[in-house]
């Protein structure tokens, strides 16, 4: 019984930091400029706090995008048709593609800010690697289809924060059309077969 008191406050300041983090990020028009005082001063505890919690900056993103994602890996692993795994491939690829643009578009700053924050390459990434993998095997179970590894980095690769900000804040690109061109390319990938290779410069 003693134990419980600091397991309930710790998960109750890990409820607030997220809280505070995922409002934070979703204010700020520049994601490098929210800083791990700046989530602990909004939550109400320490930074010691956080550090505990997550390890660092990096963690906590992680910990936040989980939090969000949350729905979507729910519905991809276990939910009914377009994103379940009872969908058919055809059908399930643009539709984890579409799931993950919205996614992005829906969670602009906190994913540019993971993708960004100095933890190494964004495909070496937890959740890059999940959806890779996911894709890659649904491409597999596509008669004809090949190269599905490499196909899966090419499709998620019109999925990077980098390039759903640029196109959606920059070029301010409204968002169904994002997601028609995003499922246009799909269809052509899935349609096309092998391509030829490039012809050699001379």
């Amino acid at each position: 019984m003693p134990e419980r008191k600091p397991r309930q406050d710790a998960a109750r300041n890990r409820k607030a930091v997220l809280a505070a983090a995922d409002d934070l990020f979703a204010r700020s028009d520049s994601p490098e400029d929210v800083t791990m005082a700046d989530i602990a001063a909004a939550a109400g505890v320490g930074k010691g706090t956080l550090f505990r919690a997550f390890g660092d900056r990096a963690g906590l993103l992680r910990a936040l995008y989980e939090a969000r994602l949350e729905p979507v890996r729910e519905a991809v692993e276990t939910g009914p048709p377009p994103l379940g795994p009872a969908t058919p491939p055809h059908q399930r690829v643009p539709a984890l593609l579409d799931a993950v643009l919205c996614f992005k578009l829906d969670n602009r700053r906190l994913a540019l800010a993971l993708e960004e924050g100095g933890s190494g390459s964004p495909y070496q990434a937890e959740h890059y690697t999940r959806w890779h993998g996911l894709l890659r095997s649904v491409l597999e179970q596509i008669p004809g289809l090949t190269d599905s590894d490499y196909l899966a980095h090419a499709l998620l690769a019109a999925t990077r924060a980098d390039l759903v900000e640029h196109l959606a804040g920059r070029e301010r690109l409204p968002r169904d059309t994002m997601r028609s061109h995003l499922a246009n390319l799909t269809a052509r990938v899935l349609g096309s077969g092998p391509l030829p290779a490039p012809a050699t410069a001379n």
